[in-house]
């Protein structure tokens, strides 16, 4: 699958600039950092479906844990590089949710990394997962037409 092809299966994008403290000895960006730039997506995500709670967030009771992050670095980035990253909720469970995210150099369109991770849906008073509400998938399957119910 072409760099195309696999870009066409995102909806969301937002861009981050690679910034000094992010780079290492070498000049590359350091690995720990894409998963800062996934987080960033993933509120920007939120954000654009609709979730994000009207008084921002952490003003309701609905918590939410990232509880598995995977990563493929495929090239480097550098500093003061401009990068798309590519975000889709691409499968909903019972109490959780999948991330997909691709990670773009803009100038060079050459796929920096890939990754994806998982997100739990957890009730406050118990710390245990809990079913995610309607509104949350009817939301999502707005926005991501394809996305794969797997309850």
């Amino acid at each position: 699958m072409d760099n195309l092809e696999e870009i066409k299966k995102f909806k969301h994008s937002t861009i981050v600039r690679v910034r000094f403290n992010e780079v290492d000895m070498l000049g590359v960006c350091n690995n720990a950092v894409y998963i800062n730039y996934f987080e960033h997506a993933r509120l920007e995500y939120v954000k654009a479906v609709g979730l994000m709670p009207g008084g921002g967030i952490f003003s309701d009771d609905e918590i939410y844990f990232m509880v598995r992050n995977e990563i493929n670095y495929r090239a480097h980035s550098h500093y003061d590089d401009e990068l798309a990253v590519y975000s889709r909720i691409s499968y909903i469970k019972n109490s959780s949710y999948g991330f997909e995210h691709l990670v773009v150099n803009t100038k060079t369109s050459q796929i920096i990394a890939d990754g994806k991770g998982v997100v739990a849906h957890v009730d406050k008073s118990t710390g245990k997962s809990t079913p995610l509400s309607d509104k949350f998938i009817n939301l999502v399957q707005s926005y991501e037409p394809d996305v794969k119910i797997l309850r």
